[in-house]
C-alpha cells in the first residue's frame, strides 16, 4: 500500500481496514450456502455444527465450540435445534457428568450422503482459482491461530 507512505493516508477509511473484506466476504460466502442448505433444513452454522459430527461423532459440546469458535451461548440453542430435528442426541459423559457429550442419530448420518455435494455447489460460485483457494486457507487459518 503505497499511501501508508503518505501524510494523507487515513488508517480509519473503511478500504483501508483488513476486517471490512473479511467481515463481507464471509458474509458473502456464507449466503451462498442458504439455498443450498436450505433443501437440507439446516441454517449454515447448524452445518458447521453437523461438519464436526460427521468428521468424530461422539463430542463433547466443549469440543465443538472449540473447533468452530463458538461460546456456549450460541451453541447450545444449535445442539438443541438439531436435536428436535431429529439429528443428533446430547447425554452427559459415563466418565463424567459435567460432561455433555452429542452424537448423531441415524437421521443425522444418513443427511451426510444428500450434503456430500455442498462444497462443490458452493466452490463452483467462488470465482478464484485452485491455487488461489489453497493460499486463502493457509492465511485464513493463520489468522485463527493467533486470535
Amino acid at each position: 500500500m503505497a499511501e501508508n507512505l503518505t501524510k494523507d493516508f487515513d488508517p480509519l477509511k473503511l478500504e483501508h481496514q483488513m476486517c471490512f473484506p473479511l467481515y463481507a466476504a464471509a458474509r458473502k460466502v456464507t449466503g451462498l450456502y442458504t439455498p443450498v442448505l436450505s433443501e437440507l433444513d439446516l441454517t449454515y452454522t447448524q452445518y458447521i455444527v453437523m461438519l464436526v459430527l460427521w468428521e468424530k461423532d461422539g463430542v463433547s459440546v466443549k469440543e465443538i465450540g472449540e473447533r468452530l469458535f463458538l461460546d456456549s451461548g450460541t451453541l447450545t440453542p444449535l445442539l438443541k435445534n438439531l436435536e428436535k430435528k431429529g439429528l443428533l442426541e446430547r447425554s452427559r459423559s459415563k466418565e463424567d457428568e459435567r460432561v455433555t457429550i452429542a452424537k448423531l442419530t441415524a437421521d443425522g448420518k444418513k443427511l451426510r450422503e444428500k450434503a456430500l455435494s455442498i462444497p462443490e455447489k458452493v466452490g463452483s460460485c467462488i470465482p478464484i482459482k485452485p491455487e488461489e483457494a489453497v493460499q486463502l486457507y493457509t492465511i485464513l487459518y493463520k489468522i485463527l491461530e493467533i486470535v
